[in-house]
C-alpha cells in the first residue's frame, strides 16, 4: 500500500474522466486502476466515486479528497525536485496546446529557442482553434486568448493582443471609408467564428459598445480572413499578429482606431497539480519574457 501512489492515480482519475483514460494515460490495465481506487475507498471507508456504465461522479468527499491530495502531492513533488536539483535544470515533457494563427504567428520562432535553453526539456505542441479540455486531453499547458472562464485551473496572463478593424484599400475606395460603428450597418464585414449573430466590440465615449455584424463569409480561421480582406470584399476585425504584415505593407488599412476596445489577453492555463512543475513554468516564464518584450 503506498498512499501517495493512491492519490496519483485517484487524480489522474479525475483529470481523465474516466478508469479506461487515467490507465492509458499511466500505462496501466483499467483493471488494475479500478481495483486500486476500490482498495483506497475501502481504506478510508467512504466512497469518493459513484459509477455507472456512461460516467463517473465525484462524491462532496472525493471533491475534497481530490483538493488535499493536489496540494500534497505539490509538496511532495517540489521536495523531490529539490533533492534532484531540478530547481536549477528542468527536466521532462510538456504537453501545450496553442491556437493555430497564434503558433504560426510566434511559437515557431519561440519554442526552438527554448528548448535550446532547457536542453532536458521536451515539447509535445498540439494547434487548435478549438477551446480543448485542458484535465479530460491530458495537457500540462494551454495558451488561451480571451476572456476565461471560472474554473479550479490556474490562469497566468502572458501578454496583451491588440486587435484591429481594417479593409483593403481598394474596398474602401469602392465602398467609402466607415467613420463610426454605426457606418459598418452599410458595408460588407468578415466575422470571426460560426455563429449567425456576431458581435464586435467598441470603445464609445469610454464605454464598451457592441454592435452585430453580418457578411458574405464567417470562418474560424484568422488568415483566411486576412486574405479574404485583402482581396477587396469587406471588413475584418482581427489580432494584429495576424495582420501586421499586411498592414506594413499596405495591403490592409487600419479603421476606426478611435473606437479600438481593449487588447485580448493572451493567458497560460494549467491544473493546479502542474502549478509547480519546473518545465511548465520554465516555459510560462520564457514566454512572458519574450512576449512582453516584443519578441
Amino acid at each position: 500500500m503506498n498512499p501517495f501512489e493512491d492519490m496519483r492515480l485517484f487524480c489522474q482519475v479525475m483529470e481523465s474522466g474516466s478508469f479506461t483514460a487515467a490507465a492509458e494515460q499511466l500505462g496501466l490495465s483499467k483493471q488494475f486502476v479500478s481495483r486500486r481506487l476500490i482498495q483506497l475507498e475501502d481504506r478510508l471507508g467512504v466512497r469518493l466515486l459513484n459509477r455507472s456504465t456512461r460516467r463517473l461522479d465525484v462524491t462532496p468527499l472525493g471533491q475534497s479528497y481530490y483538493e488535499s491530495a493536489l496540494r500534497l502531492l505539490s509538496d511532495v513533488e517540489q521536495v523531490e525536485q529539490g533533492i534532484s536539483g531540478q530547481n536549477s535544470e528542468p527536466r521532462g515533457t510538456i504537453r501545450l496546446s496553442a491556437p493555430l494563427s497564434f503558433a504560426m504567428a510566434h511559437l515557431g520562432c519561440l519554442l526552438p529557442l527554448f528548448l535550446q535553453r532547457y536542453p532536458h526539456v521536451s515539447v509535445e505542441v498540439d494547434l487548435s482553434d478549438r477551446p480543448v479540455d485542458l484535465i479530460s486531453e491530458g495537457y500540462d499547458l494551454v495558451l488561451r486568448i480571451g476572456t476565461l472562464e471560472d474554473s479550479t485551473l490556474i490562469a497566468r496572463r502572458i501578454a496583451s493582443i491588440p486587435r484591429v478593424y481594417c479593409a483593403s484599400p481598394a474596398y474602401l475606395a469602392e465602398h467609402g471609408t466607415p467613420l463610426a460603428p454605426e457606418d459598418l450597418a452599410g458595408h460588407q464585414c468578415l466575422p470571426y467564428g460560426h455563429s449567425r449573430q456576431v458581435q464586435w466590440r467598441f470603445q464609445v465615449n469610454g464605454k464598451v459598445q457592441h454592435l452585430n455584424v453580418s457578411g458574405r463569409m464567417r470562418v474560424n480561421n484568422g488568415e483566411l480572413l486576412r486574405d479574404t480582406a485583402i482581396a477587396g470584399l469587406g471588413v475584418t476585425y482581427l489580432p494584429t499578429f495576424i495582420v501586421a504584415n499586411a498592414l506594413q505593407e499596405g495591403r490592409l488599412v487600419t479603421l476606426l482606431e478611435a473606437f479600438a476596445p481593449e487588447p485580448l489577453t493572451l493567458s497560460a492555463v494549467y491544473p493546479q497539480h502542474r502549478q509547480s512543475s519546473r518545465p511548465v513554468q520554465a516555459l510560462v516564464e520564457f514566454l512572458r519574457e519574450k512576449l512582453i518584450s516584443g519578441c
